[in-house]
């Protein structure tokens, strides 16, 4: 065969697959906000055990919260919950966290893959 662009060309595969990686990112983020919103609006005296369905537009990730309990936790309201996560990369499960702020505003404290 003929090789007229030479058998060594260089590929940057840190710079081909940065792009991905960055954009996984921004979706988690996006999916993670997403999630606390959803577990954070729920009304917990009518939904009881019935589970919370959650979908994200922005990266088409959707999941299912199966379980949402509020404690306090060093004198904030938290939420503790776990969720499946359905998104192009497959379906996992996720347990995390939301706690009241100080300022009236939820944030998220945990969100990990199980």
């Amino acid at each position: 065969t003929l090789d007229l662009l030479g058998s060594t060309r260089k590929v940057d595969r840190w710079l081909s697959t940065a792009t991905v990686q960055n954009q996984q990112s921004e979706s988690t983020l996006s999916d993670e906000a997403t999630v606390r919103n959803a577990v954070t609006s729920a009304d917990l005296s009518k939904i009881g055990d019935t589970p919370l369905p959650w979908a994200n537009t922005a990266t088409g990730s959707a999941g299912v919260v199966s379980t949402i309990r509020e404690a306090r936790n060093e004198g904030h309201v938290c939420r503790d919950f776990t969720t499946t996560r359905h998104a192009y990369d497959g379906i996992a499960m996720f347990s995390g966290q939301a706690c009241l702020t100080n300022r009236g505003d939820w944030l998220l404290t945990a969100f990990d893959r199980q």
